[in-house]
């Protein structure tokens, strides 16, 4: 299991001052935690990010919260009180990043704005992750991550032919904003190895969502056609998708430009006739005529399990693997055999199997960093070792309800206040 341990990893020694909350952020900020940046959330009073409410619930405690802020720091504090917000200014002299993805002008309502902080300390890098970026005629609507995705076109080509939008099973608005979060955040530190300056990285989900959907808008500028729903097959390759099989689902995924492929596919599911068939001829040409060739590979394929044919395409090398649930994706051989989900103990008295970092380096390997902080668990250790402060100025401040920490996860207070009522 893995428990709280010295940060290690290409980014240890960069700190991360951590205003995100929910998704987007956390999850771009949970990227540069797992590669040893010291990430240090600043959450408010009373309960924190909002994510620590959202179920499911272990011991009060949120698998959701858990599963993109384990190995981070918790600092709560009143960023609304002048002494808070000091408390914050000092932070950010010794910070490298700070994050947030609050609507654009929160932080400047709060006199934190970009500039406000980079006066402070020229070599911080100031990420805003937001639902339209820091311009625009939009950069004050509220954003979640369906609405991107339904404004930046990925939910209209999501779902079988004729029927409705889809969603897909993921929160992909959020997910490529924290990707994307993280990718400028790198490119900024490095860059300042050579300037010695920061500068802002300004993330939209709507770009990110733009961004990924090269191929669809690639497509409509080439032919200026609409793209639409496809189910599970690729818009330029066939076959490359999906298929029934006697049992499951399997997937093929035929490659342009490698030869033999399409007569090896053919000749394995006893189906030869196709391979001289003049419709089938080439991957433009199967594509074209894709309505009249999925119906006779559906019924091949059908005719054994998913194991048999993987056996039978593996052993010639044609592309292919099986359509996993969740369970079964997770206790499959490739992901057992790579770690990538590790069991983290909580200190709340429970374990967690979470995803961990995908990204694999020979001499400096990251990893989680351990369990996902309490609310303020980490006030009185960071103000103490970034900013010096005693013991009692930390106590006057606390006093003060400047500072808070550590405090009871909001589940558990909730039923204390429900208890009490």
């Amino acid at each position: 299991m893995t428990k709280a341990k010295q940060a290690t990893g290409p980014l240890s020694g960069v700190i991360v001052l951590d205003l995100t909350w929910v998704l987007a952020g956390p999850f771009g900020s949970e990227i540069l935690c797992d590669l040893g940046a010291e990430v240090i959330k600043v959450e408010r009073p009373p309960f924190g990010d909002v994510a620590r409410t959202t179920g499911p619930h272990i011991k009060n405690e949120s698998g959701y919260f858990f599963s993109v802020n384990r190995g981070k720091k918790s600092i709560c504090l009143d960023l609304k009180r002048p002494a808070g917000k000091d408390l914050f200014l000092r932070l950010t002299e010794k910070a490298d990043v700070v994050m947030e993805n609050f609507t654009p002008g929160t932080m400047e309502s709060l006199g934190l704005s970009y500039e406000t902080l980079s006066a402070r300390n020229p070599r911080l890098v100031y990420a805003a992750t937001s639902g339209f970026g820091q311009t625009g005629p939009d950069r004050l609507r509220p954003a979640l991550d369906i609405v991107v995705q339904g404004m930046g076109g990925i939910m209209s080509i999501t779902g079988e032919p004729g029927g409705p939008p889809v969603r897909p099973g993921i929160s992909l608005g959020d997910i490529s904003a924290g990707l994307y979060t993280a990718i400028g955040i790198l490119a900024a530190l490095h860059e300042r190895e050579r300037s010695g300056r920061g500068q802002m990285v300004d993330i939209s989900m709507l770009d990110c969502q733009i961004a990924i959907l090269e191929n669809a808008f690639m497509r409509y500028f080439a032919t200026g056609e609409t793209p639409g729903p496809i189910g599970t097959r690729h818009p330029l390759a066939t076959p490359f998708q999906a298929f029934p099989t006697k049992d499951g689902w399997i997937v093929l995924a035929l490659s342009w430009g490698v030869p033999n492929q399409w007569e090896l596919l053919c000749a394995t599911i006893s189906r030869p006739d196709l391979i001289d068939d003049p419709r089938f001829d080439s991957p433009a040409l199967r594509t074209e005529h894709h309505a009249e060739l999925e119906p006779m590979l559906n019924e091949a394929l059908r005719q054994r399990t998913t194991e048999e044919w993987l056996r039978e395409f593996d052993a010639i090398d044609l592309p292919c693997g099986p359509l996993n649930d969740i369970p079964h994706a997770a206790d499959h051989p490739q992901v057992v055999a790579r770690e990538m989900l590790v069991e983290v103990e909580h200190p709340a008295g429970f374990s967690l199997k979470v995803p961990d970092t995908p990204v694999r380096l020979s001499r400096t390997p990251g990893g989680i960093q351990g369990p996902p902080p309490g609310i303020g668990e980490h006030t009185d250790e960071v103000l103490t070792s970034l900013l010096g402060l005693s013991t009692p100025e930390i106590a006057e401040l606390r006093a003060a309800e400047v500072v808070f920490g550590p405090l009871p996860s909001p589940v558990e207070a909730l039923k204390q206040r429900e208890g009490q009522a």
